[in-house]
């Protein structure tokens, strides 16, 4: 049996992806409780709001019964000791990734010496995937059907090729 850890899964989730829900969907299944934080993110532009975003991910998910979807816009070393989290899932794709994500471990661990960062590798069929990537196809007419789910597909399409 699980014991009662409270795991977090940030990303700014602009749109989510079938990359982030294999994340999402592990992680649920290794913790007793997973929050998705749908992160702030300044250096960012987002197509979506954060709550429309927490939306997309809430359709995506709706049978993951240990899994909420929220927003936060401060720092997560400080959200995580709120909630109570003890762990915070990152998922990579490739090397490119973990020098952020490892400088990122390292920041909330000084903030929250409470808080451990777990690496998910993603699933190899998703290595390559990115929401700027679905963003681009989307916005010169291509096929999503292959990395986002149909529940949210034509919400994307209808805000990236306005």
């Amino acid at each position: 049996m699980k014991e009662k850890v409270i795991a977090i899964c940030p990303g700014s989730f602009d749109p989510v992806t079938y990359g982030h829900l294999d994340i999402i969907t592990r992680a649920a299944n290794m913790f007793y409780k997973v929050i998705v934080v749908v992160a702030s993110n300044s250096t960012k532009n987002c197509s979506f709001t954060p709550d429309e975003r927490v939306e997309m991910i809430k359709k995506c998910i709706p049978e993951i019964e240990n899994v909420s979807v929220v927003h936060y816009g401060g720092l997560l070393a400080d959200y995580a000791a709120e909630t109570g989290a003890t762990a915070i899932i990152k998922g990579l794709r490739a090397m490119s990734d973990f020098e952020y994500e490892f400088q990122m471990a390292l920041t909330n661990k000084k903030l929250n010496p409470n808080v451990e960062t777990l690496f998910l590798t993603t699933a190899t069929e998703n290595m390559y995937l990115s929401s700027s990537m679905v963003k681009q196809i989307a916005s010169m007419g291509g096929d999503i059907s292959s990395f986002v789910p149909e529940v949210i597909r034509q919400d994307i399409i209808n805000r990236i090729q306005k």
